[in-house]
């Protein structure tokens, strides 16, 4: 039997560790134990934080893995190639993964290699005099290093610059933020798989949002609504950027803004998409197996692309207030839901953030149907 490491343990990882074990492999689970709703299904979990690398390494050395992987996590995505690197496993190089998990490094890069990225400028709390002469409004501010909307701000003016800076910079691992120019056009992502540093693009995803000031998304759609005529041209734009980036090996997620046939790129993660994307969406709208993929890959196999099932729209739809929670009630009574949080029972705080959201439930539909996701 084979072992596989897993880092992280929450509701992501939980579809990754269920796929491992279906798969008949030795999952070994990496995580705090507060929040690990996965380590009930792990054969073997350990309450070490992921961001404990060396202490994990250790561990998995010890242990005799044949691999080693994660979902939707940058601070995950660290450790896992870290340790796969150490160990001679499959993954992308830690060179690679420092570029992929901080937004100046990756705009550094992309640059570099002649791909067009939005103007920026990295600053930290203490400058109090940022050079903003060759920028128009708006701007967006946000920490160099986090994910999850986490403390995002968009501003019209230099208005509020000082407090926003402050702000990403309170979250930033390196206490730092960029600035970046505000890019026009809907907002999409592409679910890519990677092995041997060739690149297959599985889907492209539509995102919703609360708009300015913090860019809160509030659902997803598969497939988007991009013809498929135009696909060649956005996946020749996120496959150069994942050879830029040196992105060679598992799945990864390309933000970007699309408009008039121009594919303005965000910034890419060496990873599922977060927000049940990866581990859920792509299954549901394209009937490959998108979690499976990932593992193969870690386990140095080529990723199986067989389709389960008949493809369709596959959405998720985020609860952040009592009108939402009324919505899913009424949706219920007509869709067939695929899964869903504990909505009733949550707490009524204020969405500040992604991780700050009430619930979530998700679903599919045919694709002559006209049911959208919706704005929250």
């Amino acid at each position: 039997m084979k072992k596989l490491a897993i880092i992280g343990a929450n509701e992501f990882q939980h579809r990754l560790i269920l796929k491992a074990k279906e798969m008949g492999l030795e999952t070994h689970v990496f995580a705090w134990r507060e929040g690990a709703v996965g380590a009930v299904d792990a054969d073997y979990f350990y309450p070490i934080s992921i961001v404990e690398r060396d202490q994990i390494l250790e561990e998995c050395r010890k242990i005799g893995i044949d691999g080693i992987t994660s979902i939707a996590s940058d601070l995950a995505v660290c450790t896992v190639n870290y340790v796969a690197e150490k160990l001679g496993l499959p993954g992308n190089s830690i060179a690679s993964i420092e570029k992929c998990t901080n937004k100046y490094r990756m705009r550094d890069c992309l640059k570099e290699h002649g791909i067009q990225v939005p103007k920026y400028v990295r600053v930290k709390a203490s400058d109090t005099d940022v050079d903003l002469s060759d920028f128009s409004f708006p701007i967006i501010v946000k920490p160099t290093d986090r994910s999850g909307s986490r403390s995002i701000t968009e501003l019209e003016s230099t208005d509020g610059l000082t407090e926003a800076i402050r702000s990403a910079t309170d979250v930033s691992f390196e206490k730092c933020a960029i600035i970046e120019e505000y890019l026009t056009g809907n907002e999409y992502s592409a679910e890519s798989i990677s092995y041997h540093g060739e690149h297959h693009l599985l889907a492209l995803t539509k995102k919703y949002t609360t708009g300015a000031p913090c860019y809160i998304e509030t659902g997803h759609m598969i497939p988007a609504d991009i013809p498929a005529e135009e696909y060649d041209n956005i996946r020749q734009t996120i496959h150069k950027a994942l050879d830029a980036l040196s992105v060679t090996d598992g799945a990864s997620h390309a933000e970007f803004k699309y408009e008039n046939g121009k594919v303005k790129l965000i910034e890419i993660g060496a990873r599922m998409g977060g927000d049940f994307i990866g581990s859920d969406l792509v299954f549901l709208a394209t009937g490959m197996d998108f979690v499976k993929m990932t593992i193969d890959v870690a386990l140095g196999q080529a990723p199986d692309f067989t389709v389960h099932h008949t493809p369709g729209t596959a959405c998720v739809r985020f609860i952040f207030n009592d009108s939402d929670i009324a919505q899913w009630r009424e949706f219920a009574k007509s869709h067939c839901i695929y899964r869903q949080s504990d909505i009733e029972h949550c707490e009524k705080d204020a969405v500040i953030d992604s991780s700050s959201r009430w619930g979530y439930y998700i679903y599919k539909v045919s694709n002559d149907s006209d049911e959208k996701v919706g704005n929250n």
